[in-house]
């Protein structure tokens, strides 16, 4: 999707967040996909750390074309 986003922007000064979240919503595809965006304005802690007990328990499928970059993290049963 992100080339559909930049070829939509192409050329365009991104001056403001309500700029760049209507070029994002006016990117589509030839058969009809088409992307939602809205800014977020929540404040958000920064700086968490997270365990390596944390991160390994996360439930991620590796896929086997470059698993490292490419995976599915599966639903969590925790809600």
């Amino acid at each position: 999707m992100f080339s559909l986003i930049s070829m939509n922007w192409r050329g365009r000064p991104l001056v403001s967040y309500r700029t760049i979240i209507e070029l994002i919503s006016a990117a589509t595809t030839g058969s009809g996909l088409t992307i939602r965006a809205a800014e977020d304005r929540n404040i958000y802690e920064t700086s968490t750390k997270v365990s390596d007990a944390q991160l390994a328990a996360v439930p991620l499928t590796r896929h086997e074309f470059q698993g490292d970059w490419n995976y599915t993290i599966a639903q969590s049963d925790s809600r």
